[in-house]
C-alpha cells in the first residue's frame, strides 16, 4: 500500500532571498492544505506562552495534516524563527456579509521596508501576500480591496505587537496592540492610524497591551461597546473563515 506522502519541511539555505525562502513556506502550507472538514486538528488557545505554541507548530509539522487561517500563523511564526531581520505580527480581521460575521487571521511580515503576509484561507487572495507593499495601510488596503470582491465588508482590523523569535518565550503573542473600526473611518483616518502604529512598532516603543491590563486595547474610530461578548477567541478566529 502506497503510504500518503508527507511534505518535507523547508530548511533555509544561505542562497536563498528573505522573498523566496517565505515563498518556500507558503508553499509549504499550501502543501498542507486548507482544513475543510470542519474539524480543527490542532487546539491554539491565543493567551498560550509562545513556547507552548511552538510545540503545537512542531506537532503540525509531524502530523502533516491540513490547517486553517490561526493554525497557519502559528505554523508561519515557528518557520521563520531564527530569521532576525524578518519581523511577524498577526493581523485579524472581522468581515459581515449576507447577515454574518466572519474572523480571519493571517500573519503580517515586515523586511527590509517591505510589508506583506503568510497564511491559509479558502480564497487564494486572502492569504500570502508578497513582500512588496511600501506601508502596513498598503497592505491592509489589499487585503480590504480583496474581501470586496467576494462581498464581504470589513468591519474591524486588528493588528498585534511583533513576535519574539525567542522561540522558548513564555510570554503570549499580542494579538490586538491596535483595534480600527475601519467601517466607521475614513481611508486617510485609518492610513495615518496605521502608519503611525507602524512606526512605533519599527521603533519597538510599544508593550504589550496586556501589560497594562488584560483587556486594554488601544482603539480607534467609535469606542467599543464596555460590554464584550464572551466566548472562545481561539474558536471564533477561524470560525466561518469564508475568507
Amino acid at each position: 500500500c502506497v503510504q500518503p506522502s508527507v511534505p518535507p519541511v523547508p530548511n533555509y539555505k544561505l542562497s536563498m532571498s528573505i522573498p523566496e525562502w517565505l515563498q518556500a513556506i507558503q508553499t509549504y502550507m499550501k502543501m498542507l492544505q486548507y482544513n475543510h472538514t470542519g474539524t480543527q486538528f490542532f487546539e491554539i488557545r491565543k493567551t498560550r506562552p509562545l513556547s507552548g505554541l511552538m510545540e503545537t507548530a512542531k506537532e503540525m509539522t509531524r502530523e502533516s495534516l491540513p490547517i486553517k487561517c490561526l493554525e497557519a500563523v502559528i505554523l508561519g511564526i515557528y518557520l521563520t524563527n531564527g530569521q532576525p531581520s524578518v519581523e511577524r505580527f498577526p493581523i485579524s480581521f472581522k468581515t459581515h456579509f449576507s447577515g454574518n460575521y466572519f474572523h480571519h487571521v493571517v500573519l503580517g511580515i515586515y523586511c527590509n521596508g517591505r510589508y506583506g503576509s503568510l497564511g491559509m484561507s479558502r480564497r487564494s487572495d486572502l492569504m500570502d501576500k508578497p513582500l512588496t507593499y511600501r506601508t502596513l495601510s498598503d497592505l491592509i488596503f489589499e487585503f480590504e480591496d480583496s474581501y470586496k470582491k467576494y462581498l464581504h465588508s470589513v468591519k474591524k482590523v486588528k493588528i498585534g505587537l511583533y513576535v519574539p523569535h525567542e522561540p522558548h518565550s513564555f510570554q503570549p503573542i499580542e494579538w490586538k496592540q491596535l483595534v480600527l473600526n475601519v467601517s466607521r473611518m475614513m481611508r486617510t483616518e485609518v492610513r495615518k492610524e496605521l502608519e503611525k502604529f507602524a512606526r512605533d512598532m519599527r521603533m519597538k516603543i510599544l508593550k504589550p497591551s496586556s501589560a497594562h491590563s488584560p483587556m486594554k486595547e488601544r482603539s480607534r474610530g467609535k469606542s467599543l461597546s464596555p460590554r464584550r461578548r464572551g466566548g472562545s477567541p481561539q474558536r471564533r478566529a477561524c470560525r466561518r473563515d469564508k475568507s
